[in-house]
């Protein structure tokens, strides 16, 4: 099983980040984190890496059944979704596979809600 979902996206990579985001949104997911890895790489280590953007998505409702279902799931919270440039100019996103990430946890109804995200982050990654 995949850890995560994908595909390529045909623009820039700021095109790739806004049309992801807009799609989100149409799901219910909020951006609470974005992390520039390339900016932070640059900043702390002084090395230079591609551009790779993370975006820490939320969904309210979601996350609050899975809190309320196991309440240390918030160790796996928010769904990260990456946006990045590879070297050929080539734009790829990817969602995290949140049924693959929940199967260490033992809990029937976690799962249920994890193939639930899964759906929603799943027609994110399709409309891109």
């Amino acid at each position: 099983m995949s850890y995560y979902i994908s595909t390529n996206f045909k623009g820039t990579f700021d095109e790739a980040i806004q049309k992801t985001t807009e799609e989100l949104k149409k799901e219910g997911f909020g951006v609470l984190t974005e992390i520039d890895v390339k900016d932070t790489l640059k900043k702390k280590l002084d090395v230079d890496f591609k551009k790779y953007r993370i975006l820490g998505a939320c969904n309210p409702n979601m996350a609050h059944k899975a809190l309320t279902t196991e309440d240390k799931i918030g160790t796996m919270l928010p769904c990260n979704v990456i946006v990045e440039e590879h070297e050929d100019g080539t734009v790829e996103i990817s969602a995290v596979d949140p049924l693959a990430s929940m199967q260490v946890v033992e809990n029937d109804d976690l799962k249920t809600i994890a193939n639930q995200v899964k759906e929603m982050l799943s027609r994110v990654i399709q409309s891109v």
